[in-house]
């Protein structure tokens, strides 16, 4: 069976669910607006410019798990998801996870964004394999900080080869989707690297290498 592995934000969806929930939780309250959103706003651009300090980002963005209730958390994320996160799953994203599904491909996300966000995401989607960053956990409470190699740029490849070796599977046939340049490393690895909406350095290296560049969002 074929692997098809799609990058989550701004592929599958139409925005960037990590973006999303930050701004979410400082319209709920539960972080300092003003500073969060500012914070927020300059790590976007970081992973834009292809700067972002991954380890830097996570403690920022996996904060709030820490000092706020699981129980809560877990009650604003059935909100977020249906408020922020389903008016932005695309229908062509999910004709196109269809036909992979319909041609007996094994379904894969594989984002850096944290597994408290999309987890409940790639449910949605009916995806069951998901690579996202993993907050790190201690006797049931998250720490802030996360565990293992974050899933971004070249971490993206490392977990996806330790994902291959549990599942004794390969990338014979597999095709990967992305908008972002970040994700070079694991598009040059695919037997089929498909540019999904890309960014301007995306599309110029899609462009160059022969590289099918489709929109999810006519």
């Amino acid at each position: 069976m074929a692997l098809a592995i799609f990058d989550l934000d701004n592929t599958l969806l139409n925005g960037d669910s990590d973006y999303l929930w930050g701004r979410y939780l400082a319209e709920c309250g539960l972080v300092d607006s003003e500073h969060h959103a500012r914070e927020n706003e300059r790590f976007y651009r970081d992973y834009q410019d292809g700067t972002l300090d991954i380890a830097a980002f996570m403690r920022f963005s996996l904060r709030p798990l820490r000092d706020h209730p699981r129980s809560l958390m877990e009650r604003l994320r059935e909100d977020f998801m249906r408020e922020r996160i389903e008016p932005i799953m695309l229908p062509a994203a999910r004709a196109l996870i269809e036909r992979h599904r319909a041609a007996g491909d094994t379904l894969l996300i594989i984002t850096a964004t944290n597994a408290f966000v999309t987890a409940p995401i790639a449910e949605r989607f009916g995806i069951e394999h998901l690579i996202a960053t993993l907050p790190a956990e201690h006797e049931g409470r998250f720490t802030g900080e996360h565990a293992g190699i974050p899933s971004f740029r070249e971490g993206k490849v490392a977990r996806l080869e330790h994902w291959l070796s549990e599942h004794e599977a390969d990338l014979a046939g597999s095709a990967f989707y992305s908008d972002s340049h970040n994700d070079l490393p694991l598009l040059e690895r695919v037997e089929r690297a498909v540019a999904v909406d890309p960014d301007a350095r995306l599309r110029a290296v899609a462009a160059e290498r022969g590289w099918p560049i489709i929109s999810l969002r006519a």
